[in-house]
């Protein structure tokens, strides 16, 4: 059953050259509504210690990218709204600190280990599960469907994207 968007315009493409990803984030660290209630909609990506996770942000996402806002760890997981890459990769300050929980000893400000990327709130949707998404052949191959899968950041194909576009009632 397809789910109704809220009647704010979503950007469903994005620009040539950019790329998809979906990102994943315990909704009681920043579910879709603290971000939607969040100074400019936008949430610095912090606190990824996965070094391919890292290497997605610093290598390969830009401004502009789509992002699928994936609640994870919870009662019901599944993407729980649209956003997209508001900065470039730029020094994640919580492995500075030592008070943080994503603290690196390893870490110099002069030679920072981890980075980060700001995350604007494009849209809520509703909650597309897992089942849902498990539906479709043209999402048997996402990461996030895959046993086992922990990565918390990974690329969405455009085929992917359109899938799950369509899943959301969206063109």
């Amino acid at each position: 059953m397809p789910h109704p968007l809220p009647d704010v315009p979503l950007p469903m493409t994005v620009a040539p050259n950019h790329r998809h990803w979906l990102m994943k984030i315990e909704p009681d660290e920043c579910s879709i509504d603290d971000l939607a209630a969040r100074a400019g909609q936008t949430v610095p990506w912090t606190g990824v210690r996965n070094y391919q996770a890292r290497n997605f942000m610093r290598d390969g996402m830009r401004i502009g990218d789509g992002v699928l806002y994936y609640h994870s760890s919870c009662p019901q997981p599944g993407i729980a709204g649209l956003a997209e890459v508001a900065s470039a990769p730029y020094p994640d300050a919580t492995q500075f600190d030592p008070a943080s929980p994503w603290f690196d000893p390893k870490a110099r400000p002069d030679q920072p280990r981890w980075v980060n990327v700001d995350i604007r709130l494009r849209g809520k949707t509703c909650l597309l599960g897992l089942a849902e998404m498990r539906s479709r052949p043209e999402l048997a191959t996402m990461e996030v469907l895959r046993p086992g899968s922990r990565l918390s950041i990974t690329p969405v194909t455009e085929i992917e994207w359109a899938a799950v576009m369509q899943l959301l009632n969206r063109p």
